[in-house]
């Protein structure tokens, strides 16, 4: 289970967002992340269940487990939701992530950010100068996601030794996306009821 622990995080996680954007988990929402530990470990042809989701997820980013964990939180009413505003700025800096490597990453381009993250010195003082932005622009989710990513990328918290696999993975580049959406279409209607 060490080997697995961030299958494991992973599966508790995304199953509580999920879990909890129902109504009627609301008075039980506490007693879920215990039960989905324990879900997590039981055995299926000697692997986890845990380790199944993971071979459709991969292992994720460190600050996509961040989002999670604030998101799982929130709706435990542990922390405040983020500001729309600070959402919309969190949106744009990993959308932006997103959009610098993954066109390559399909093949769209010559051009190979994700060697970068080998020896990310210059990537990691970018997103230093990053983290300072969204600091003074009191955006404490971004700044955690970014923070806690480098380090655990500094301890090598996961098998990976590129800096990008801390930072993105293709289900943040996807919310990026959507949630991208979901904001044009709110401020679209907005100006249209407005007018």
């Amino acid at each position: 289970m060490v080997s697995l622990w961030q299958a494991h995080l992973s599966f508790v996680l995304l199953g509580f967002v999920l879990l909890s954007t129902f109504r009627f988990t609301a008075p039980w929402r506490p007693w879920l992340l215990p039960v989905l530990v324990a879900v997590s470990v039981i055995p299926l042809d000697e692997l986890p269940l845990a380790a199944y989701v993971r071979s459709f997820t991969d292992d994720l980013a460190i600050s996509t487990l961040v989002l999670l964990g604030w998101v799982a939180l929130s709706r435990l009413g542990l922390v405040q939701p983020q500001s729309q505003r600070h959402q919309v700025q969190m949106l744009l800096l990993f959308g932006l992530l997103s959009v610098v490597l993954y066109p390559a990453t399909l093949g769209l381009t010559y051009f190979d950010p994700y060697r970068w993250g080998f020896n990310p010195r210059p990537m990691i003082a970018l997103v230093a100068v990053a983290a300072l932005l969204m600091l003074w622009l009191r955006n404490a989710l971004a700044v955690w996601m970014l923070v806690i990513g480098t380090l655990a990328f500094a301890l090598r918290l996961k098998a990976s030794e590129n800096y990008w696999d801390y930072l993105v993975d293709p289900l943040l580049a996807g919310y990026c996306v959507v949630a991208g959406l979901m904001q044009v279409k709110r401020c679209c209607f907005r100006k249209w009821k407005n007018s």
